[in-house]
């Protein structure tokens, strides 16, 4: 069985923690994968990722005049673990595409900012924008899991591949840099 973890955080809360940022170039390697395996675990690998977030509001005279964000797909190396002797290459293309399902909602989530307005509830529809992300996310990750069997229904696993990377392409004016 292979399990994910989905960590969800503000940008600012997790500067001391080694991160990797999702990077089209880039594909995982076990030695990206540092955390220490729990052995009473079923679980082959876990993958730790996240789409942080966080803003900046300017305002003049209470009223809000611009914003900036910054979000970010992450994968969490000291957090993530895999099992040498059960682990092979199609597992670790499974993790990878839970990192890819990850930026998938990164570049969803910059998506829908470009689409705000600057009004004085931008703060809040921020915030809104962030929360439902989140739960999008995990909940394609969990059906991501449970239709291939965690990696197992290597017919599923194709599908998802083909369905992830045709939504990556989608959203590609929205990938991380």
């Amino acid at each position: 069985m292979i399990r994910i973890l989905i960590v969800f955080c503000s940008f600012f809360l997790i500067q001391d923690e080694p991160v990797l940022s999702w990077k089209e170039s880039y594909k995982l390697t076990w030695s990206d994968f540092k955390g220490t395996p729990n052995l009473r675990d079923s679980a082959v690998a876990v993958t730790a990722s996240g789409v942080s977030f966080g803003f900046s509001i300017k305002q003049t005279n209470k009223e809000v005049t611009d914003f900036s964000t910054q979000v970010h797909a992450h994968f969490y190396p000291e957090q993530s673990w895999y099992k040498p002797d059960r682990a092979d290459l199609h597992v670790l293309s499974h993790e990878q595409l839970h990192f890819d399902i990850t930026e998938l909602h990164a570049r969803k989530l910059r998506y829908e900012i470009s689409k705000l307005k600057i009004t004085n509830h931008v703060k809040r529809e921020l915030k809104t924008l962030q929360k439902n992300i989140n739960i999008e996310l995990k909940k394609l990750q969990d059906k991501y899991d449970l239709e291939t069997n965690f990696s197992r229904n290597k017919e599923a696993q194709a599908q998802w591949e083909t369905y992830i990377s045709h939504e990556l392409k989608k959203f590609s004016k929205y990938k991380s840099n």
